[in-house]
């Protein structure tokens, strides 16, 4: 049952950097692809619809990772108190900046929300990669099952390095890359003219320097938790995702190459999925590392609530993922094709435009 749980608890949270991951891409490259107000607009109203639904499933995950892993919740959201507390003002206010980038006609607030919009989404994604970066990393997990780190410390790894050191900041970077090259992807396949050709573009140079990124951060992760390698060789599932993640870099690849924007995005989002996944796997069952010492390390089994618990989360689970799931599905469907703007420009309280049907 624990195995189930810490499968379900990292495939939302996958699922949640997927999706949310490409409005964050599109945020990064919101000021570069969108010149006019009329291009911003069309950045905005391709993710509109979207955008706030795709954040249900960081809250689907954090909940069921309270309820199967209460002990893992309450020492990690202790001890990454202020950077989380950091995240959760940047998303408010990335929120207030989507939204009431549609309510204002004054161009020098809407130049304010706009950079707003970017430089919310530029953080937020290079502080998820930090996030990643300490779970692959460590935390200084002590004796007592508690830790605290700042946000700064010493620079280079070591047992009580602080959030970002050059580990994390180097899986950060790559991250935001990963996802610049992901919402660019997406931008190309629901825009079109000057907007398209342009984020096409961007996503090719991102992935590329992703690409080129990848292996100095492996070689890294390697050196900050060298029992990761062996570990993830003796496990049949990462040799599983492993071969979907080849399957998912070549459409990834003839997506760019051909400028097939819709191919490419299904292979980025079966890329960076199979990538979180085979971390996840790797890891089991460690849900915390300790930098400290290997035995302080808190895993799935001493985190978990009562058998009797995971069973009752799991009803529950049964029934709130296929609602969710057929939501995305509904959402997806509803606001396909490329988006269409209101002209002239939308009043205030009106959506900032929607999407055409094929």
């Amino acid at each position: 049952m624990e195995a189930l749980w810490f499968t379900i608890v990292a495939g939302m949270l996958a699922v949640y950097v997927v999706l949310d991951g490409f409005d964050f891409g599109a945020g990064f490259l919101h000021l570069v692809v969108a010149r006019t107000d009329a291009e911003r607009r069309s950045v905005l109203a391709a993710i509109g619809p979207v955008w706030d639904g795709n954040e249900v499933w960081l809250i689907a995950g954090g909940g069921a990772l309270f309820m199967a892993f209460p002990g893992a919740y309450a020492v990690g959201f202790s001890g990454f108190y202020l950077p989380l507390m950091l995240l959760l003002w940047v998303l408010i206010l990335r929120g207030l900046s989507i939204e009431l980038r549609n309510h204002v006609d004054n161009p020098l607030w809407a130049a304010f929300w706009d950079a707003t919009f970017a430089l919310g989404s530029t953080l937020i994604a290079i502080v998820l990669g930090a996030a990643l970066g300490n779970v692959l990393r460590g935390v200084p997990l002590d004796g007592s099952g508690t830790f605290h780190v700042a946000l700064f410390d010493s620079f280079w790894p070591s047992p009580r390095s602080g959030v970002l050191d050059v580990y994390t900041v180097l899986v950060g970077v790559f991250t935001l890359l990963a996802l610049g090259g992901h919402g660019g992807l997406y931008l190309a396949m629901k825009t079109d003219e000057r907007v398209h050709a342009r984020s096409m573009r961007a996503a090719r140079l991102l992935w590329v320097c992703a690409g080129v990124l990848f292996p100095l951060v492996t070689w890294a992760t390697t050196r900050v938790a060298p029992e990761l390698p062996g570990t993830a060789a003796h496990r049949p599932l990462v040799w599983v995702l492993l071969a979907l993640q080849a399957a998912s870099v070549a459409m990834l690849v003839a997506g760019l190459v051909r400028g097939n924007a819709t191919l490419g995005f299904a292979g980025s989002a079966g890329t960076l999925f199979t990538l979180l996944g085979i971390g996840a796997a790797a890891r089991w069952p460690v849900l915390l590392r300790s930098n400290l010492a290997p035995s302080f390390s808190l895993d799935a089994f001493a985190a978990a609530t009562t058998h009797h618990g995971l069973r009752v989360a799991l009803s529950w689970t049964l029934v709130g993922l296929p609602l969710a799931c057929g939501y995305f599905v509904f959402v997806a469907r509803a606001f396909r094709g490329k988006v269409r703007l209101d002209t002239p420009p939308h009043p205030a309280g009106d959506a900032p435009g929607r999407s055409a049907s094929p």
